[in-house]
């Protein structure tokens, strides 16, 4: 009974149908690889689903366009990433998230940054995990960063998929194919 409420929670969740048999997606319960590959595959996945003219979709004045959330996670990705350590890219300019708009051109960066948190994070020991950092006048952890990182791209993700449904773009994962 645990197993079946526990298998329909999950797949509510995340919006997908349980199926008999049916294994978690790749990532899930797999620790803080598994879970930035589950959302990173989501997050690419979505983004090469929605239509390029959806990019410039937004809810109502004054709220992010599609694009503008995508390039809002690419430049916390790197941000983020940064205070750890790695430096931020040199071709990342100011006002990135107003100005990189072409559906082609936002799935590069995104690609770009979350191979860039993959990367490092695998690089990283546990001891460097464990070392201080300094962000928005506070103490934290390079791993509480990590940790910022991937929920700060699962919170994006929930809004994209509102966004999706809401422009008619239905998440791939969940189609039930």
């Amino acid at each position: 009974m645990k197993k079946a409420l526990l298998t329909l929670f999950l797949f509510s969740a995340i919006g997908a149908r349980p199926l008999p048999a049916q294994k978690a997606p790749e990532g899930i319960w797999e620790g803080y690889d598994g879970e930035w590959l589950h959302v990173s595959q989501q997050l690419v996945a979505l983004a090469e689903a929605t239509p390029a003219e959806k990019f410039s979709w937004r809810p109502a004045p004054g709220v992010r366009s599609t694009s503008e959330v995508y390039m809002h996670i690419v430049e916390a990705n790197f941000y983020l990433l940064s205070v750890t350590g790695p430096k931020m890219p040199a071709d990342m300019k100011e006002g990135i998230e107003k100005s990189v708009t072409a559906k082609a051109d936002v799935i590069n960066w995104l690609k770009r940054s979350l191979e860039a948190v993959k990367q490092a994070h695998l690089a990283v020991t546990a001891k460097d995990l464990q070392k201080k950092v300094h962000i928005a006048d506070r103490d934290a952890t390079v791993d509480g960063m990590y940790l910022r990182i991937v929920i700060h791209a699962n919170e994006h993700m929930g809004q994209l998929i509102a966004y999706a449904r809401m422009s008619g773009v239905v998440p791939p994962w969940s189609t039930g194919s």
